[in-house]
């Protein structure tokens, strides 16, 4: 009798693949419209067998969590390290692995492949939440807009907080501050500025802002209105310590008049905390609390 064929095992068709693809798509969308950073790991370059295929994807989230595979084993194992490094520095990853007798010992299969993984992170728009709908808050919505800030208004009167006026807004709350904070979600990668019609207002929101993550809080006003707002709230019992890391008054220090130019004034140094810009810009800060370092967090 002739020898039987051992059946030639193939690799699964496109189809599966691509609805692979599109549910990392669906989750990354997901993840950014929620403010979350995630990062993306792609087979970019394939040479001989690999137990996957080029343009797999893997998805890693901030808690940890995945979607998708590019293989799994001890390849996947260490893109997944390499990811929430990426997430962490915001820079990416080129990583080259061979599938020799590493791979058997963890898989037991030895391909002989190999193969290159970028790992690139997904850093959603920093979204600024601007409380007050003035004239400074108009122009600042649109300045910091136009810088690459997704930025929502808040303010207690309807007239002011509408899409009217803030069109570039992707959020408007014409709510009291009290009863909207605590729904907003502000994460360490948000913007807090304060800008409302008086400062029992601004009083009212700094409370609550202090005891947030937000990346960077400011407050508009004079030093002297600005110590008068923390005494109050000092006395109320929020400890000196909470007021460290706030920006206030805010802005540059450049002779700011108009709404526009104070707008110019906030949004520059907003930029300067997300870059992490190593000039000397804080010695134009009009801020009057902490330290540089206590003021910024660490990325």
């Amino acid at each position: 009798m002739p020898a039987q064929r051992t059946p030639r095992i193939r690799p699964l068709l496109a189809r599966p693949r691509i609805i692979r693809a599109m549910d990392v798509y669906d989750e990354l969308f997901r993840l950014r419209r929620l403010g979350q950073k995630c990062a993306l790991a792609t087979i970019v370059q394939v040479n001989g067998s690999i137990p996957s295929y080029e343009s797999a994807k893997l998805l890693v989230r901030e808690d940890g969590s995945m979607v998708g595979t590019i293989g799994g084993g001890c390849v996947e194992a260490e893109v997944w390290s390499a990811a929430r490094e990426v997430m962490e520095t915001e820079r990416p990853k080129h990583l080259n692995f061979s599938l020799g007798q590493d791979a058997a010992d963890d898989s037991g299969l030895i391909c002989g492949g190999q193969l290159s993984v970028f790992v690139e992170p997904v850093v959603p728009l920093p979204r600024v939440f601007i409380f007050g709908a003035g004239h400074i808050s108009k122009s600042l919505s649109k300045v910091a807009a136009m810088a690459g800030f997704d930025t929502v208004i808040v303010d207690n009167r309807a007239q002011f907080a509408s899409r009217e006026r803030f069109p570039e807004a992707v959020d408007v709350y014409a709510e009291e501050y009290d009863e909207i904070f605590p729904k907003l979600p502000i994460r360490d990668t948000s913007y807090v500025v304060i800008v409302t019609r008086g400062h029992r207002d601004d009083m009212r929101v700094l409370r609550h802002a202090v005891n947030t993550p937000a990346r960077y809080i400011a407050m508009i006003g004079s030093k002297r209105k600005v110590l008068g707002v923390v005494k109050e709230l000092e006395k109320d019992g929020v400890p000196h310590a909470a007021f460290e890391r706030i920006f206030a008054p805010m802005g540059f220090d450049i002779g700011a008049i108009t709404p526009e130019e104070i707008a110019i004034a906030v949004v520059a140094e907003m930029i300067a905390v997300r870059r992490n810009a190593v000039s000397e810009w804080r010695s134009l800060s009009k801020s009057i609390f902490g330290s540089a370092t206590s003021r910024v967090p660490a990325k």
